[in-house]
């Protein structure tokens, strides 16, 4: 199955455009709105279905598809394990001691 994090559409979501996704944020476009940054929906999806929908926003939608995967048991997406590390061990700073080798140097490099 694809993985893909972020997903923007002009239109509202039908099941064909989530149907063969493992997990993403699905972000609907508002009719008539530029880049103002409104959106429609914001949605995470799960295994082909949409768990939350109606999100307030993308960052939102971010710590809700996180907490799912860690309530969930869950394991990270392989294409997506580093983006995933990243988000727990640098922004979250969640076991923040035990980083791989390319997070490390991410780190580091953001400290510079």
């Amino acid at each position: 199955y694809p993985i893909i994090l972020f997903s923007l559409y002009s239109r509202t979501l039908n099941p064909e455009d989530i149907a063969e996704k493992t997990m993403g944020i699905y972000i609907v476009r508002a009719e008539g709105h530029g880049s103002d940054g409104r959106f429609a929906d914001v949605s995470v999806e799960l295994e082909g279905a949409v768990v939350l929908c109606n999100l307030q926003s993308v960052s939102h939608a971010c710590v809700m598809l996180y907490g799912l995967i860690y309530e969930l048991n869950l394991s990270y997406p392989k294409s997506l394990k580093r983006t995933f590390e990243v988000y727990q061990k640098i922004l979250m700073d969640l076991d923040s001691t035990k980083l791989s080798p390319k997070v490390q140097t991410l780190k580091l490099k953001l400290l510079q």
